[in-house]
């Protein structure tokens, strides 16, 4: 791993995590032009490190909004031992918590299709036209639903219809932000709201997809040559990250995500062409 791919990495994943045009099409795609076919798979440890930069990237910019849900965890949990189970039960922050919790659980399903979706990866047409289905989602969320939630008006099947939006988005070519925002989208959450909640909702969601490998990863050390490098990649990740999430915030107070729509349709139709 040199330098210039590093950093070329950590932009491309920085950047495509969070903002609604899919991290994993646009990797898979760019394995097909590089001639490098699996990026991912090829580079292991790397993308597991890009991974936890991004994570990083999401506890710096919600940093008031997601660690006071660590004691929030422990309220709720002791109020449910408590006989407690009535949403009315809970403040703001456990019942988010709980939304997080229910938003994350259908993730559970994506241990039985990740054979389906590792195949899909290597067929870049696919990615593209799931890249333009991407891209119409996002068009329509905008069209479909004006609403105004915010945490108090939200109910736990609002968070379970954004966690099975979430599912749909292990597909390469699906983004997991704008399949998650359209989910809350389409709830009747605020767009501002359905950007933060979906953020926060991505902690679980990484840590999630890449916990099971990190043996895999210390059975494979980083060589010492390659360091700096993956040092660099993970700092450019964490950066771009932040931007992006700032981006599409500051997107969603002042406009809607056509810009992100016409991007995915133009990549898709790209790839289904060259591919």
């Amino acid at each position: 791993m040199n330098i210039l791919s590093a950093i070329l990495y950590g932009i491309i994943q920085g950047l495509t995590e969070f903002l609604p045009v899919s991290s994993s099409g646009h990797l898979a795609i760019a394995g097909a032009i590089l001639g490098k076919g699996d990026i991912e798979a090829d580079n292991f440890t790397f993308f597991i490190l890009l991974h936890l930069a991004t994570l990083v990237a999401v506890l710096i910019v919600y940093a008031k909004d997601v660690f006071p849900l660590i004691p929030a965890f422990f309220r709720m949990i002791g109020k449910l031992f408590r006989g407690k189970h009535r949403m009315a039960d809970f403040d703001d922050r456990e019942k988010m918590v709980i939304y997080i919790i229910i938003a994350t659980l259908p993730l559970v399903a994506a241990v039985f299709i990740t054979d389906y979706v590792e195949a899909i990866s290597s067929y870049v047409k696919i990615v593209g036209g799931i890249l333009i289905l991407n891209g119409a989602v996002l068009f329509l969320s905008d069209r479909i639903s004006k609403g105004s939630k915010e945490l108090c008006d939200i109910k736990p099947r609002n968070a379970l219809t954004v966690g099975l939006c979430q599912l749909l988005a292990v597909f390469p070519g699906l983004s997991r932000s704008g399949s998650t925002i359209t989910g809350g989208r389409l709830c009747g959450f605020s767009r501002e709201f359905a950007v933060k909640f979906s953020f926060i909702l991505s902690i679980p969601a990484i840590i999630g997809a890449n916990i099971f490998k990190i043996p895999d990863m210390v059975k494979n050390p980083v060589p010492a040559a390659d360091i700096p490098a993956y040092a660099v990649g993970m700092l450019v990740a964490a950066l771009t990250g932040i931007a992006a999430m700032k981006l599409l915030a500051y997107i969603s107070r002042k406009s809607d995500f056509r810009i992100f729509s016409v991007y995915c349709v133009t990549v898709g139709i790209l790839a289904v062409i060259f591919g």
